[in-house]
């Protein structure tokens, strides 16, 4: 049923004043908004595949008759519904504007319940038909998203959602994570998911700028501002009115400049350099930081009054480490991209690789990940290198047993993980245990069965 605080739109047609007004009274009684015109010119202009409601049409108009009308309003969207009203009996009429898509077709003189029922029928199922829209709009805009985030972990999925939901709002976001995890790829989606999709998406890494850059960069100036401003510039701010400006490493912008972006907020409006007015901006601000801002307020690099308006809204991105089988999807989709793109065959990985990758701790996280793709797509016809060796200059220990049982291949996959956890956390026990989730009698006993010891990852002796 159609919720009625929703108040949802009704187009009244008709070119007789009194019959308009009639039909406003009883329509909205029944808890409808009301919009009125005479012409079917005047309704096409008001109505759009947007529209929430339906039309109510006179098939005798003046200067063009419910029928045209209806064929028009077809063709702009064959879902909105249109209710025919005639005093003429004119049952031939009657079944070619329903044969040409009205929804009913009431005749004078009618009860004012009726046109109530059949406006409310109306109006249930343009709701419905809006519902699935929206519906599958948002089933393509996350296979869309799924294909830019790639990822089935919890966190990855929970983000993407998050991603298309906020998309939809004009809140500011800042998007928190290390290196390397993809803010700028969300920075882009909540720009090209959103009702801003249209407009410009303007990115500034505030810490690749020279100090004295950044001022006349972000709001831009006037001819003759100060030595070398030939003419007028505008800043990326102004030049990303009615989309979406993407501050990375917001932490880094210098202090002094804080408050004039806190304005810009506040008041949608940026001060040229040597301007004497202040010009009005729409923007949408995404901003990133890969270290936490409350410390960064804490140790007085952040104002707290602009991470307010900064953090409306907080993404945090999962560090690759944390995202479980993700590496092994990440690193086998870049590998085909790769494959492709420089026209070389797929290497395959080994168990050995697949296992560094879910137990490497990648620091440099999905763009490391990604290099290390690139590099072993290249490297595979001439110079094949294990996974490992490529991305840390060591050598591994022991071949990976080609024949041989379950048993052998997994005993070697498991000396392959304690072995790199060892050599990755020099030896220290604690840290090894936490990594693999092993308590230290399990891990004791399967060093021993494997024949491992801290010794021979080079590391001092370290009590866990």
């Amino acid at each position: 049923m159609t919720d009625l605080s929703q108040k949802i739109p009704v187009l009244i047609v008709d070119d007789d004043p009194s019959m308009r007004a009639a039909l406003r009274q009883w329509i909205r009684l029944a808890g409808f908004e009301t919009h009125e015109v005479a012409t079917a010119g005047q309704a096409l202009a008001r109505l759009s595949a947007e529209f929430r409601g339906c039309v109510v049409s006179d098939v005798m108009l003046d200067g063009e008759d419910g029928v045209s009308l209806l064929r028009k309003i077809g063709a702009l969207d064959a879902d909105l519904p249109v209710v025919l009203i005639t005093g003429h009996g004119d049952v031939p009429m009657a079944v070619e504007a329903m044969r040409a898509g009205a929804y009913d077709f009431v005749e004078k003189p009618f009860d004012p319940d009726l046109i109530a029922d059949v406006v409310r029928r109306a109006c249930d199922r343009r709701a419905l038909v809006l519902e699935n829209r929206s519906l599958r709009t948002q089933l393509l805009d996350s296979a869309g998203l799924e294909s830019r985030l790639i990822g089935n972990s919890p966190a990855m999925q929970a983000l993407r959602q998050q991603i298309l939901h906020f998309a939809a709002t004009d809140a500011a976001v800042l998007i928190t994570g290390e290196t390397g995890t993809g803010k700028e790829v969300i920075a882009q989606a909540l720009h090209d998911f959103s009702p801003r999709k249209d407009g410009p998406f303007m990115a500034i890494n505030a810490a690749a700028l020279p100090e004295a850059m950044v001022e006349a960069e972000l709001f831009g100036h006037e001819a003759g501002a100060f030595t070398g401003a030939d003419k007028q510039r505008t800043g990326r701010i102004e030049a990303a009115s009615g989309g979406v400006l993407f501050l990375d490493e917001i932490v880094s912008m210098p202090l002094a400049l804080q408050p004039k972006l806190l304005r810009v907020l506040q008041e949608k409006k940026v001060d040229r350099i040597g301007g004497t007015r202040p010009v009005d901006v729409d923007i949408r601000l995404v901003s990133a930081a890969n270290v936490d801002p409350s410390e960064a307020v804490r140790s007085g690099r952040l104002r707290e009054d602009l991470l307010f308006r900064l953090n409306t809204i907080e993404l945090r991105v999962p560090p690759l480490r944390e995202r479980g089988r993700d590496a092994l999807l990440l690193f086998d989709t870049f590998l085909n991209r790769f494959a492709v793109q420089y026209g070389l065959d797929a290497p395959a990985t080994s168990a050995r690789d697949e296992a560094f990758l879910q137990t490497y701790g990648w620091p440099g996280n999905v763009r490391e990940l990604r290099n290390a793709a690139e590099r072993f797509v290249l490297n595979a016809p001439v110079t094949p290198q294990p996974l490992e060796e490529l991305v840390t200059g060591q050598r591994e220990t022991g071949p990976v047993p080609v024949g041989g049982g379950l048993k052998e291949l997994m005993d070697a996959y498991e000396r392959n993980l304690i072995e790199g956890a060892l050599r990755r956390h020099g030896g220290r026990m604690a840290d090894v245990m936490q990594e693999l989730n092993l308590p230290r009698r399990t891990l004791n006993e399967k060093m021993t069965r494997l024949g491992l010891s801290r010794d021979q990852a080079n590391a001092e002796t370290v009590e866990g």
